[in-house]
């Protein structure tokens, strides 16, 4: 339902990402990943309207992506990226509820309040709905910026190094939160990820770029072996198995 074909975009006459092309299996979560540069947050940016394709096409439920109307894709399409500053005076719940504007418009009705406190019950936030965002902590104002995506009900996610800025504990919570996305609301995630270990742990398929080119797409297995990721990194690594699944990756 979603495909990309032969995207390019440059930049001040460099290119950094050409001639892309791979399809986002439905129901599954998939990462990209590749070194700084290598193209993979310039293409999630062209996934979600926010960055315009210089060649290329960009293919959702059968039509160009530039053709859906923005009120019409917002319901089947959220994205979070790396800098979600809320600079207004929100509460949880109240930026729970702006997942909500693409179906009411501002006026939320009776079922839009029971899809926003399942949304909150969802990401255990019951407690802090009444808090000021800028009061949490970074864990927790990241698991609200979920529970907004959550209300929104998409059919896809797409975030943009979910686990940036934060702690070990709470990127691995991040990671788990990713797959009850997929594996218990069956929604399709796909998001940009710096640390490959997350990214073998928790995804059905990864995207791997080079120099603005996938280098690799496949599944974890096909992905994540020693050969593929010393030549996209120029490092050589070693990867610890149980039952052909990556289980550690180190260099």
């Amino acid at each position: 339902m979603l495909q990309i074909k032969n995207l390019s975009k440059q930049y001040d006459g460099k290119t950094v990402v050409h001639d892309v092309s791979f399809h986002i299996p439905k129901g599954k979560v998939i990462s990209m990943i590749g070194p700084n540069g290598a193209g993979k947050s310039t293409v999630m940016g062209i996934l979600s309207r926010l960055i315009a394709r210089d060649s290329g096409l960009v293919e959702f439920a059968g039509k160009d992506i530039s053709q859906w109307k923005s009120k019409e894709l917002s319901k089947r399409l959220a994205i979070l990226t790396q800098s979600n500053n809320i600079q207004m005076k929100l509460t949880v719940r109240e930026l729970v509820t702006f997942g909500r504007f693409p179906y009411s418009g501002g006026r939320t009705t009776p079922e839009d309040q029971e899809i926003i406190d399942r949304a909150i019950a969802y990401m255990e936030l019951e407690d802090f709905q009444d808090r000021f965002i800028d009061e949490l902590s970074g864990g927790q104002r990241q698991r609200a910026m979920i529970a907004m995506v959550i209300a929104q009900d998409t059919e896809y996610v797409l975030l943009d190094e979910p686990t940036n800025n934060l702690d070990i504990y709470h990127a691995t919570n991040m990671m788990k939160i990713v797959r009850r996305l997929c594996d218990e609301l069956g929604k399709t995630v796909i998001l940009v990820l710096h640390e490959i270990n997350y990214a073998a742990f928790y995804s059905d398929y990864i995207c791997a770029f080079k120099d603005g080119r996938i280098a690799k797409f496949g599944t974890v297995e096909e992905v994540m072996t020693k050969e593929t990721l010393s030549e996209i990194y120029n490092v050589d690594f070693e990867i610890m198995t149980i039952q052909n699944r990556p289980l550690s990756i180190y260099y």
